[in-house]
């Protein structure tokens, strides 16, 4: 199966970490500053922020900004949004989007059933 290098793809995990702390802040945050809340937690060198944080600009997930010889870096979209880009992806490469769907509507919880009955109602009322 040929994949498109331009699709989304899952974060690796280091990668997902960073993401969480860009996500979390109010600000958009320079390399030392993502280094030193990732080290309450993870013993990682500056560099290996560095080079997670170039990266994800280069992917596109985040946006970065001069200030001074720093960058400051932000997400450039909402965790969520991140999430239906890859389930699209997931789809795409699925082959049969129908059965694909159909089997993940028969995992969700009573809770995100309701949710998505939610959608399409608010979907149909649009259209129609």
């Amino acid at each position: 199966m040929t994949t498109d290098p331009k699709a989304p793809r899952p974060l690796g995990e280091l990668e997902r970490v960073v993401m969480e702390q860009l996500w979390a802040a109010d600000t958009a945050l320079t390399v030392r500053e993502v280094h030193e809340r990732l080290s309450l937690t993870r013993d990682l060198a500056y560099t290996t922020v560095m080079t997670v944080l170039d990266r994800l600009a280069k992917k596109k997930l985040t946006e970065r900004e001069r200030d001074g010889k720093a960058w400051r870096y932000k997400a450039s979209a909402p965790r969520a949004d991140l999430a239906v880009d890859l389930m699209r992806d997931a789809l795409d490469q699925a082959g049969d989007r129908r059965e694909a769907l159909v089997r993940f509507v028969g995992q969700v919880s009573d809770e995100e059933a309701a949710l998505l009955r939610e959608a399409l109602s608010r979907l149909e009322a649009r259209e129609g």
